[in-house]
């Protein structure tokens, strides 16, 4: 995650936009040419090279490798206005993108005008993942007379002095990076519809006027001071954009000899946070957003803002199919639960597949709607499964939480002792969370205050893992939380009286992370309705007490005593994303007798099933076996357990 500058006087998002015109004009295209624009983005890169980006149906994607060559670099380099390209680069060297593979195993001749002429398996039809996407170098050198509109490198909303430390930043002085300089825009034509793409791609749902006389009087005291720089550039936004990158680029704007505004002032953009960003002045933030009966909900998502697109109606909560989905239709998503616009549709179940029907296919929205349930949808979803599920990744301000709080001592960034920026004689300091209580739902909280995906495990143990010795101090105790919480803070705790009966030290609070979820999934109605108890002698649980499918009590039980156990259905679905190839080292793996076969005791994920008041009724664990065949059906690769 990136460091924030202090707490956010200036917030700047990367957006490498280009806006470019083609070599030629469309209309010299034969018939049919899909229609799209091009761009170069990704990290540590200079102005001609970067990831390929092709923005097509409304979205922006990448180009997968397969089949990339020399003569398909040189197409894309002189659509984007240079002479020819030096070389290009396989397996995601700039970065991997987000979104679409809008093309895989591109062929061209060198002869095409533009890349949508060239062979390919089609828009959207790939195998790739992203980290094969293509990059290119061109030549510095550029077209004669070709006609290339501006490139906007960065944006950024510039707070005034006396709002500089308010979290999140939500108005102030709209600024763009051109030529490595930043500068203001000139506020003439400029309209409310710019205003509310530049507050979805900041993580708001709205905007809203501002003070005019407040800026007046900034402009006044500044004007001696220095020399204002504008962009001569204006922009034209329809306002269903999800960022700046989809809008038009207007007009040259009239600039005077000291290159200020010459029929208005520099834009000011004002937007309206969500509920959950909202200032609380009593209580530092809100509590987790929670809608009253909600017509949409996001699940599955590791990270504030992600997940997939679960709608209700008539009482019963289902899915959306990913058929038409796209940026318009996500970014209503997201700002009717109180983000901004979408950065990323995503199909195909990417965040995991729901339960129940699928109530919503085909969805078409215009972007201005208040809810996805007024966009126009196909309530047929016949030919739609749970593996088109539709989900989204939407924009969120930047509140600085992932600064309060961190992992310290762990093998890897996704693992460690947590501990806390907390404030103690009226300084601020480090310290460890108690372990007491500590659980999954905690540690949940934690790996998504952090940006880290999901939470493996919660320890209430982590004298392995030593972390600074500065911080060995218990700062926080009594935490308890839902895990709709966007930070630890916003969870119950003890607040300044503190107690921790075993202390800190060896007893802190640790977390393992994973960026991939468990894929366990219950049917909890089928659970409640087949749910009955059991007793059983533990001599006939031998078996499932080697292979840890008791409880953990069960290690000190005597052969002769009696379990009790909870069954219910095996209707469980395995819908999820993770890997379930063991990580352990063979050599550390278990001979199991009962079954006679090799188990690395992994266990993936935990399931514990609680009572309405939040007590524990049954602890559980997903783990995998390793069994290996000595034959494979064809097409199927060989997995060698041995090999691990």
């Amino acid at each position: 995650m990136p460091s924030w500058c202090p707490l956010l006087c200036r917030l700047a998002m990367l957006l490498c936009v280009w806006a470019p015109c083609q070599a030629q004009s469309d209309t010299e295209l034969p018939p049919g040419t899909p229609i799209i624009q091009l761009r170069l983005a990704g990290d540590k890169r200079k102005h001609y090279e970067g990831r390929v980006e092709v923005y097509y149906n409304g979205e922006w994607g990448t180009v997968c490798d397969d089949d990339f060559s020399i003569h398909a670099a040189n197409i894309l380099c002189r659509e984007l206005g240079f002479v020819e390209a030096v070389s290009w680069s396989p397996s995601s060297k700039y970065g991997k993108g987000e979104g679409r593979i809008w093309l895989d195993n591109v062929h061209c001749s060198g002869r095409e005008r533009t890349l949508a002429q060239c062979k390919s398996n089609g828009f959207g039809v790939s195998d790739c993942k992203h980290s094969e996407d293509v990059g290119v170098v061109c030549n510095q050198r550029r077209i004669p007379g070709f006609n290339l509109n501006v490139q906007i490198e960065e944006v950024r909303i510039r707070a005034i002095y006396s709002q500089r430390k308010r979290v999140p930043i939500t108005e102030g002085y709209l600024e763009v990076k051109d030529g490595g300089k930043w500068r203001q825009i000139c506020d003439e034509e400029w309209t409310e519809m710019n205003n509310r793409v530049i507050c979805g791609m900041y993580g708001f749902p709205g905007e809203k006027g501002y003070n005019t006389k407040v800026y007046n009087l900034v402009l006044r005291l500044l004007a001696k001071r220095r020399k204002k720089n504008y962009w001569d550039f204006g922009v034209n936004c329809t306002g269903n954009e999800a960022s700046l990158h989809g809008c038009k680029l207007g007009h040259k704007v009239e600039l005077k000899g000291n290159a200020t505004c010459e029929k208005g002032m520099p834009v000011v953009v004002s937007c309206v946070p969500g509920r959950a960003f909202a200032p609380s002045y009593t209580q530092g933030f809100s509590k987790a957003y929670r809608v009253e009966q909600p017509l949409v909900r996001l699940r599955g998502g590791a990270n504030t803002g992600d997940g997939r697109v679960e709608v209700l109606k008539n009482g019963e909560w289902g899915t959306v199919c990913d058929d038409s989905w796209n940026l318009k239709a996500a970014s209503v998503v997201c700002r009717e639960l109180g983000f901004g616009s979408a950065k990323e549709a995503l199909a195909g179940g990417r965040l995991g597949q729901g339960m129940g029907p699928v109530h919503m296919n085909e969805v078409e929205c215009s972007g201005f709607e208040k809810s996805l349930t007024e966009c126009y949808f196909n309530r047929d979803a016949l030919g739609c499964s749970h593996e088109e599920d539709a989900a989204v990744r939407c924009n969120v301000p930047a509140m600085g939480f992932q600064n309060k709080l961190r992992l310290s001592g762990g093998r890897n960034p996704f693992e460690g002792r947590v501990e806390v920026l907390a404030e103690k004689n009226d300084s601020l300091v480090w310290g460890t969370v108690c372990s007491d209580s500590w659980g999954t739902m905690e540690a949940t909280v934690v790996c998504r205050q952090l940006g880290l995906g999901f939470a493996s495990n919660a320890f209430q143990e982590t004298w392995y893992w030593p972390g600074d010795v500065r911080a060995d101090d218990v700062v926080m105790s009594g935490v308890r939380c839902s895990g709709t919480e966007m930070t630890l803070a916003q969870c119950l705790h003890h607040g300044k009286h503190l107690h921790c009966p075993r202390g800190g030290g060896r007893f802190a609070a640790g977390v393992s992370c994973s960026e991939s979820a468990p894929d366990l999934v219950l049917n909890a109605q089928v659970v409640e309705h087949t749910t009955y108890l059991e007793d059983r002698p533990m001599y006939i649980l031998q078996c499932a007490n080697e292979e840890h499918c008791l409880s953990s009590s069960a290690a000190t039980a005597t052969p002769s005593s009696y379990r009790r156990l909870m069954r219910f259905s095996s209707q469980i679905h395995n819908n999820g994303q993770s890997d379930f190839r063991p990580r352990a080292a063979h050599n550390s793996w278990v001979w199991h007798d009962c079954h006679r076969h090799y188990h690395s005791m992994e266990v993936f994920t935990h399931y514990d099933l609680l009572s309405l008041n939040g007590t524990k009724v049954a602890e559980g664990h997903k783990a995998s076996f390793c069994l290996e065949d000595t034959q494979c059906e064809e097409g199927k690769e060989l997995h060698c357990c041995l090999r691990r």
